[in-house]
């Protein structure tokens, strides 16, 4: 079962609402408005963004890399390169 099982629905609902910014992206452009408002809009969906990713990072901390931990071995230094490797691609983003 996946870590972020419980918030599904949470996360599902940020995400459409993410589609819809980036849909109102598109008529913005369409619709030749003001450059900075674009940019404004852009940057609010890349917050919406980075929150659920966040999010989806740290339900993967607390369930799959707390369980590889407790289990220990191979399977825990696999999980904490995972989130580390994940981690990294976030922070360049």
């Amino acid at each position: 079962m996946a870590g972020y099982t419980h918030n599904k629905d949470d996360h599902q609902r940020r995400l459409r609402r993410i589609e819809g910014q980036i849909r109102g992206l598109q008529r913005m452009v369409d619709s030749d408005e003001y450059c900075i408002d674009i940019l404004t809009q852009i940057s609010a969906a890349t917050r919406a963004l980075q929150a659920v990713s966040m999010s989806l990072l740290d339900e993967h901390l607390r369930h799959c890399v707390s369980e590889a931990i407790t289990e220990g071995g191979e399977t825990a230094e696999k999980k904490i390169t995972e989130a580390s490797d994940a981690i990294a691609r976030l922070v360049r983003s």
